[in-house]
């Protein structure tokens, strides 16, 4: 396969579609950091993650797929949001951009097939009307840490330094949606609102491969 363009472009973006039929329609957005997202590469990842939604779910999705060069190795991030409002991540590493490209396909599809019944039912509720929960409006931070040993001593507010701040949303979940909607990503926690107690809860990956679910109204019940 010919390989992308070695050309640093981190602002080039293209966005490309893939349409089968008057109403299926798959819409995504390759871009290159560090290296050119060409022609090749992109006609090659939308297929093959058209490939994976038709099978499982179907392709009316869109999303973005970005192409990174770091030294010697390729990654491919593949973000896949559906109609229903979930979104889908999976990355890939590799030699040349293909090999990246053919892991986070894997993953992807391991992670579609893992729930494909659940996203099946998600998929015919929004076609039916029904919506994904609203969020609770919320705000992320990005607090600093201090390099100097000795600031912490001057200080007496201990207030810390925010550098970023977005926004984000909490969503009503049960806990078994809570643990796909973490597992279909990539971040390493989800916190959400439990739709059965109200309470703000947590899950997370644990190094042994399961999932952490944190719930102060467990707590509360058992003191």
């Amino acid at each position: 396969m010919p390989p992308p363009d070695s050309t640093p472009d981190t602002k080039k973006k293209q966005a490309v579609k893939s349409k089968k039929g008057p109403v299926n329609t798959m819409t995504l957005q390759v871009t290159g950091k560090n290296v050119d997202a060409g022609d090749a590469y992109q006609t090659y990842i939308t297929e093959k993650i058209s490939g994976v939604f038709e099978k499982y779910i179907g392709p009316e999705i869109s999303g973005h797929v970005r192409l990174e060069k770091e030294r010697s190795t390729f990654r491919t991030n593949c973000s896949i949001r559906l109609r229903t409002g979930l979104l889908v991540e999976a990355h890939g590493t590799g030699g040349d951009a293909y090999s990246s490209a053919d892991s986070a396909i894997e993953h992807l599809e391991k992670r579609v097939r893992r729930y494909k019944r659940r996203l099946k039912d998600h998929h015919h509720q929004r076609q039916n009307g029904n919506q994904l929960p609203a969020e609770m409006p919320a705000r992320d931070y990005v607090l600093k840490l201090s390099d100097d040993e000795h600031e912490e001593d001057a200080k007496t507010d201990h207030h810390p330094v925010i550098i970023a701040e977005t926004e984000t949303g909490i969503r009503e979940l049960t806990v078994g949606e809570a643990v796909m909607h973490l597992d279909l990503g990539e971040n390493p926690f989800l916190i959400f609102r439990n739709a059965g107690s109200g309470g703000i809860n947590v899950v997370y990956r644990r190094p042994d491969g399961n999932v952490g679910w944190v719930d102060p109204a467990k707590g509360e019940q058992s003191s």
